[in-house]
């Protein structure tokens, strides 16, 4: 990390903002990336869409008038995503965010939505569709292009307090993780916004999104005239342990069940310590 993106990270993160993601479970960090490396990231999406790995989905449906695809676990073979991830200010961030000693890296994630795209993504939560277990965690969600207020990342405030809710497919809403009544059911957050306190950021290219994967979170579609490349990215901290389950995972880390026994940190090739640089 250069001393630019030292002095980002000491003046962004600030114990008022670390207090409000301890107690909302998301805050929005203004200009924590440089434009240098906002374009950095807009190169590795841009490579990324153009040969998506074999882990990639689309996520939109036939008749819809854009285009939504995400992929995942890309940083070992996209040199722009692994240089933000290794070198700028992001691994720090998410020390202070979470206050854990230590960061790793869990994965990559690119979401673009091309202009036109009606598909939403419904409310959930993350964590009940990873193999981890533990609170030390963030995510963050990292627009290259503006977004407009309506087509955000939204969140509703505390909910990464738990408790976990039933993850369901996003495309046929099926129950394809724990059976069906061993967690309670998702509210109707959509129909009773006004009993929620939901938080949600226009974004400029550099704003970064950090957020708990508990909290309770969802966006709409886009406008015709705007696309909405995302890169996000999730560490994790000291009290996180593998927690292999019985279902598919997303994403998927092939044959680390042999390696990693259930309840081990996360010491693997795969999920590089990051802080302390």
């Amino acid at each position: 990390m250069n001393a630019a993106a030292q002095t980002r990270l000491r003046e962004r993160l600030t114990p008022a903002l670390v207090e409000d993601f301890q107690r909302d479970g998301a805050v929005c960090v203004r200009q924590l990336l440089s434009p240098d490396e906002v374009a950095l990231l807009r190169q590795g999406i841009d490579a990324n869409l153009a040969a998506p790995s074999p882990r990639a989905k689309v996520a939109s449906r036939p008749g819809d008038p854009g285009f939504f695809i995400e992929d995942f676990c890309n940083w070992q073979h996209n040199d722009a995503y692994r240089r933000v991830i290794f070198d700028s200010a992001l691994p720090g961030a998410a020390a202070r965010l979470t206050g854990s000693r230590q960061i790793r890296l869990y994965h990559d994630h690119m979401l673009t939505k091309e202009p036109g795209t009606r598909a939403p993504t419904p409310w959930h939560q993350d964590q009940p569709y990873y193999n981890i277990e533990g609170d030390m965690n963030v995510s963050m969600w990292i627009a290259v292009d503006p977004v407009r207020r309506h087509s955000t990342l939204e969140f509703v405030a505390g909910s990464h307090r738990g408790p976990w809710l039933m993850p369901r497919s996003f495309m046929d809403h099926q129950a394809k993780w724990f059976p069906e009544g061993s967690l309670a059911d998702l509210p109707d957050i959509d129909a009773h916004r006004d009993q929620h306190r939901i938080l949600g950021w226009e974004i400029e290219p550099g704003d970064v999104v950090c957020f708990h994967m508990l909290a309770l979170h969802a966006s709409a579609g886009v406008d015709g005239d705007r696309r909405r490349r995302v890169f996000s990215v999730r560490f994790i901290g000291d009290d996180i342990r593998h927690a292999p389950r019985r279902w598919v995972t997303s994403p998927e880390f092939p044959g680390l069940a042999e390696r990693l026994p259930a309840g081990a940190p996360m010491h693997d090739a795969l999920f590089p310590l990051l802080w302390p640089a």
